[in-house]
């Protein structure tokens, strides 16, 4: 993934000198996909966990969103592209005509705003997570800038959090986005069949947002603990049913053998009931 050099601030596109042929033109020139694969794995992995479960459980808040991994992130018409392991940006809406140049990366003067969240997925020790790309994100106006260092080739901190302050970043305490009504963890446990520490979004109240899978698995448990319950109860009213079968028929044992001594005793000229 080829970064860009630090650029000038984008011009916002009602300002933009350009004809609607020139800018086209400019526009068909930027490199929008160039093949080059993710750095690993884990790293593809860990930005399908951060995308997936967006999609798959989150409400956006309230909000519409893009949540996208390995991404064209261009804040100006120039290449290359800066390319986040992962973005997230609220208020904003990809057009139908996706396959449209203007639609195929993230173009800020498009979607008239910066995103608000990167992530950064820390591989190795030159990939400028806390050098180049801090500088880059902090000029695009990226609010959040999260490096996720699960292996600490750069600190002793797997996650750092950095929050836009002016013109750069200062390091944000807490795991707390409060601006996007997200919040973070760092997660122990098994995702698509590897198990690991894995950066995971939590909601504003700060509760797990499942994956999709997990979200499905939960249905099955509430809907299997619904049946079982449903069970139960069926059972105890057979039960029950059973219970007032039993007494009925211990009254009519009862009944049938009294009326037998009754007859008996009338059998030998004696009144029962006297």
């Amino acid at each position: 993934m080829s970064p860009a050099t630090a650029q000038p601030a984008p011009m916002p596109a009602t300002e933009m000198p350009y004809s609607e042929a020139e800018y086209a033109a400019m526009m068909e020139q930027l490199i929008t996909e160039d093949d080059e694969p993710v750095d690993n794995i884990l790293s593809a992995k860990q930005q399908r966990l951060l995308t997936e479960t967006l999609y798959s459980s989150w409400d956006g808040a309230g909000h519409k969103f893009l949540a996208e991994a390995n991404i064209g992130l261009f804040h100006v018409m120039r290449n290359p592209a800066i390319v986040p392991d992962m973005l997230l940006s609220l208020d904003v809406e990809v057009r139908q005509d996706w396959w449209d140049k203007t639609q195929r990366s993230y173009f800020v003067w498009e979607f008239g705003k910066p995103p608000d969240v990167v992530v950064e997925v820390v591989s190795n020790t030159v990939g400028g997570e806390q050098t180049e790309k801090k500088r880059k994100y902090a000029l695009i106006r990226v609010l959040y800038y999260l490096v996720f260092d699960p292996q600490h080739h750069l600190s002793n901190d797997t996650l750092t959090i950095y929050r836009l302050d002016g013109l750069s970043y200062r390091r944000h305490d807490g795991l707390d986005l409060a601006e996007v009504k997200l919040g973070l963890t760092l997660w122990e446990g098994v995702y698509e069949d590897m198990a690991g520490t894995w950066l995971r979004w939590v909601d504003e109240h700060g509760a797990l947002i499942p994956t999709g899978n997990e979200r499905a698995e939960h249905e099955r448990a509430e809907k299997e603990h619904e049946r079982a319950e449903k069970e139960r109860e069926r059972a105890e009213k057979e039960r029950e049913r059973a219970e007032k079968e039993r007494e009925r028929a211990e009254k009519e044992a009862v009944l049938e053998r009294a009326e037998r001594l009754a007859a008996q005793l009338r059998a030998l000229g004696v009144n029962p009931e006297a």
